[in-house]
């Protein structure tokens, strides 16, 4: 970053959702019908108390919390044709060795990670009434707050994570299957910009492609050559978007599991520069990866994107202490280039499965408060 700028403050999306719109999300996912009226009171409610507390810590770059969505990938049931019915799938190649702890972790009273959604007919766009209705309730949130925010962003699944985590039943090739998605998604990415938002796009499986079950013994060449096919879908579908406004959050899984099958940053970080972005969120504080800021300088970013630095974990409820997280910043701010702006982030959202909370409600706005602490303790050992 430039030594005269401040070190500026956002999160990855998804945050704390209140008791009564998590009852009212378990109604949805089990097909029971919810008053709508009472589902848009509950959203609306909830929306402006995520906004209200991002502004109380102090964060510069703010979003909606996702309040409305089950999952940061499976709302798009909700917003794409042709998925019905669930299919059970096996978990990650790393958490396979270790079922006992798996079965215990990773199901809730709201989603199972262990069953997909499935894929029976021709994906189209469908969700235009859906997501006219959240960005309504955001912006209607920030103005009855009063939030004074430098900036406001919205997340949408990749192309990728959405064929990555719904089992295709209709399609006779993966390839037409992603393009078909990244097809269909490109309607609510260019939705969001136009509404003058940051565009976030949500795509852990771009690193996590390297210990899903159906890559975990396959050679590093082909977890690569997964990974280029997944951005070229990615680019297509942000083609009547502005790089600039897009920013990319990729990760290797936000849950608390052994992770020794993860990829390293350093051999993927070559494939992820052929995003078409300019902002790049990457966990830096999971314990896995504290590591890997030297492969920013390795491989340096490029010219004019912004790096979103994960500098507090979001897998345990230890508030990451101010000056840890100052550090973190510096060791991240000593190997890039001193043009290159930082944004700190966390690892991960704080929420993104429904009632698969990993951290307390409270704990978590405790860790984001810590954040801006330690973003403006870093800025200061810079002046």
């Amino acid at each position: 970053m430039a030594s005269d700028e401040r070190i500026r403050t956002t999160h990855i999306g998804s945050l704390p959702r209140p008791p009564e719109l998590l009852d009212l999300l378990e109604r949805r996912q089990d097909g029971t019908d919810v008053d709508p009226e009472e589902w848009d009171d509950t959203v609306e409610s909830a929306t402006r108390g995520v906004v209200e507390r991002q502004a109380e810590v102090g964060l510069d770059v703010v979003n909606n919390g996702e309040q409305p969505r089950v999952s940061f990938n499976w709302y798009v049931a909700n917003r794409l044709s042709g998925i019905e019915g669930e299919r059970e799938q096996e978990l990650w190649a790393d958490l396979q060795e270790f079922p006992d702890y798996a079965e215990e972790t990773f199901k809730t009273d709201v989603i199972d990670l262990s069953m997909h959604p499935v894929v029976t007919g021709p994906v189209e766009y469908t969700g235009r009434e859906e997501a006219e209705a959240e960005l309504a309730a955001f912006d209607d949130a920030l103005s009855a707050v009063g939030a004074d925010v430098e900036e406001t962003f919205m997340t949408a699944a990749s192309p990728s994570v959405v064929t990555a985590t719904h089992v295709n039943e209709y399609y006779d090739a993966y390839d037409e299957f992603l393009f078909a998605v990244a097809d269909a998604m490109a309607e609510e990415y260019e939705r969001i910009a136009e509404h003058g938002m940051t565009l976030q796009i949500d795509a852990p499986e771009l690193l996590t492609v390297g210990h899903t079950a159906a890559y975990a013994d396959e050679p590093l060449d082909e977890i690569k050559a997964a990974t280029r096919l997944h951005v070229e879908a990615l680019n297509e579908a942000l083609s009547n978007v502005p790089a600039e406004q897009v920013r990319l959050h990729t990760c290797w899984g936000s849950y608390e599991g052994p992770h020794h099958h993860d990829t390293d940053l350093v051999e993927m970080l070559p494939e992820l520069y052929e995003a078409d972005i300019s902002g790049l969120s990457v966990e830096q504080a999971n314990p896995r990866h504290q590591h890997e800021y030297r492969a920013f300088a390795e491989h340096p970013l490029p010219d004019g994107w912004t790096l979103l630095p994960g500098v507090v974990d979001v897998k345990t409820n230890i508030v990451d202490h101010p000056r840890t997280i100052a550090d973190r910043l510096e060791r991240v701010a000593e190997t890039v280039d001193d043009s290159t702006p930082l944004v700190a982030a966390p690892d991960c959202g704080f929420g993104t499965q429904a009632g698969l909370g990993m951290v307390d409600p409270e704990i978590a706005w405790a860790k984001l408060s810590a954040l801006v602490e330690g973003a403006e303790l870093a800025s200061e050992r810079r002046d």
